[in-house]
């Protein structure tokens, strides 16, 4: 089933170079502490696209990687500042030396008009992969500077910078594995050969996140390097967690990765289990809302309902693939929702919008931001759908999803195309229902185009769940869960907010009255007209993604959580075969 996107946002060198020189700047004036940390990983990590862009630009246009001035100056400007975030993190947070003048002649000559297409590290936004864990995993692993360190776009990048600083190699080199998922391949050309290769001692460190199902990016740099370096030269990994490779690895991968050295330092022993306080979360989150009476209480991967749900019978389903790493931090003015939200731009592009949507009323307070995560009231509150007004709430969402249209900026990175979205729902619904109701849908969408010049793409919040709401607050209703669902990497992304009316009228099965109101509501507080006909067509696809979403998170899902996830998917599979019938009728 069709469930992932790939997200993309195009920016310009002009601007980026901008905003790094911009912020470089301020960090300057900063005070030490991890404030200053969390500018300084920031402009890595926008440094880090800067060199990712650029890269991917040179190799579209040869079809391989291949040394330039570009790729030199970029790479160069990424390692210096590599060198400062590696310093501030093993000094406490202590400014390091820096080139200054060096660093802004580097940017001058990155400066150009041309578009860069970025790809926003998913680990630095969704899933707590922190560079300074391979900062850790550097150090501890005691390998000399005369190391060849090559990273893999896009997140590798970045990630190969710090580990080249820690272990004072050389700039690292980055590398584009391309081909199918399950067996990508590197292209390599001459001159970046002979430059990997100039030293016949020595060994090599290929660093990325993942792995991933497969781990053929990491095997596709391996697999070149066994074939042009020999195989008596050493292959260490950097990776992203301590696991295997994935169930479509080859056999050939799978007895290299077993026999080479991995270097891993996770979030939990980054971040929970340091020997030094200043970089325990616990301490970060204390300088936020006071001390805390007790350790942080992990509740990921679900344990959240424990708190929220009590009886398991009534727990909704979790999909631990997109579940964000959160805590509850327990002090004397209460308790408080400690949840990662993104290194960078990202956690501070959240951490804005959640300090829009709280002020509003439609979330919990707000306490601030701490190096990668949102520290927010926790609510204890029962989900709203146990006592469900539904009048007060149809006039709620239609508040808050005009909200959403209004004040919320449109995210950087799109949406999928109306075409998109149809071929999801054709192959989708053939999946689960057959191709004769699969046909049946195609004849309801194949005509979606026609209403593309209708669309505004706004930050829509695509998690209207029931489960995703508490009674609770000043307006009534509170909103668990708003921040970034429009940004993430399933395949839906930022749409019209007919998206989230369609959403809103199958989650909570409403009636064509109420859909009708909440409809207007929704036209009303964005002042424009939401066409009713183009939320009838995004209901199906809403149903088709859905059926997706669910049906493939119970295959990798534990046996205590299959039923949940077996039943969601079941209820959206009835409810696209009944929309189905009500057409064909």
């Amino acid at each position: 089933m069709l469930v992932y996107g790939d997200s993309k946002r195009s920016e310009s060198a002009d601007a980026l170079c901008e905003a790094i020189a911009e912020r470089l700047a301020k960090i300057e004036r900063q005070a030490p502490g991890i404030a200053r940390h969390m500018g300084l990983v920031g402009v890595l990590l926008n440094a880090g696209e800067l060199a990712q862009g650029l890269s991917d630009i040179e190799f579209k246009s040869i079809g391989a990687d291949e040394v330039s001035s570009a790729r030199k100056a970029a790479g160069g400007l990424l390692i210096q500042i590599a060198d400062l975030v590696v310093h501030s993190w093993l000094h406490d947070f202590a400014w390091g030396p820096a080139d200054a003048l060096r660093m802004s002649a580097l940017l001058r000559e990155l400066r150009k008009p041309e578009a860069l297409s970025i790809r926003e590290g998913e680990g630095f936004a969704f899933y707590g992969l922190y560079p300074e864990s391979y900062i850790e995993a550097a150090v501890r692993s005691k390998l000399s500077s005369n190391k060849v360190v090559i990273g893999i776009r896009s997140i590798g990048t970045s990630l190969s910078a710090v580990v080249s600083a820690a272990i004072g190699a050389a700039a690292p080199e980055t590398v584009r594995p391309v081909g199918p998922p399950y067996r990508k391949r590197i292209a390599i050309a001459p001159e970046l050969s002979r430059q990997l290769l100039r030293d016949p001692h020595a060994d090599f460190a290929i660093v990325d996140e993942g792995p991933g199902l497969s781990g053929s990016s990491f095997g596709s740099v391996a697999d070149w390097l066994e074939e042009h370096a020999g195989r008596e030269r050493r292959i260490h990994f950097f990776p992203g967690h301590k696991g295997d490779l994935g169930p479509e690895a080859t056999r050939r991968h799978r007895v290299r990765w077993k026999a080479s050295p991995r270097h891993v330092v996770d979030m939990d022993e980054l971040l929970l289990g340091s020997v030094r306080p200043t970089h325990r979360l616990a301490c970060w989150v204390s300088d936020i809302v006071g001390p805390l009476e007790r350790p942080l209480q992990d509740i990921s991967c679900g344990a959240w309902r424990r708190a929220t749900a009590g009886d398991q019978r009534a727990w909704p389903p979790a999909d631990r693939r997109f579940e964000r790493r959160k805590f509850l931090a327990h002090t004397a003015n209460g308790l408080w929702l400690v949840k990662f939200a993104g290194l960078g731009d990202i956690g501070e592009r959240k951490y804005a919008k959640a300090r829009l949507l709280a002020a509003a009323g439609f979330t919990p307070p707000l306490a601030g931001l701490c190096h990668g995560f949102l520290v927010q009231k926790w609510v204890s509150a029962h989900f709203a759908a146990r006592d469900l007004q539904r009048a007060d709430f149809v006039a709620h969402l239609g508040e808050y999803l005009a909200f959403r249209a209004r004040r919320l900026p449109a995210p950087k990175t799109g949406g999928a195309s109306l075409s998109k979205l149809c071929e999801m729902t054709v192959m989708n619904t053939e999946e689960a229902l057959g191709a004769a109701v699969a046909r049946s849908v195609r004849a309801r969408v194949d005509n979606a185009l026609r209403y593309a010049d209708l669309l505004v793409p706004i930050d829509t919040d695509n998690r209207l769940h029931s489960w995703e709401w508490l009674s609770a607050g000043e307006r009534g209703f509170l909103k668990t869960d708003a921040l970034d669902h429009s940004e993430g990497h399933d395949l839906v992304g930022a749409q019209d907010v007919a998206w989230d009316i369609a959403g809103a009228a199958v989650e909570f099965d409403l009636s064509p009255e109420e859909t009708a109101k909440l409809r207007a509501a929704v036209s009303d507080g964005c002042l424009r007209a939401v066409n009713a006909e183009l939320q009838a067509v995004f209901e199906l696809f809403y149903l088709a993604f859905q059926i997706g979403l669910w049906a493939t998170a119970k295959k990798s899902a534990p046996a205590d959580e299959a039923s949940r996830l077996e039943a969601v998917a079941s209820r959206y599979v009835n409810c696209l075969r009944q929309r189905t019938l009500e057409v064909a009728a």
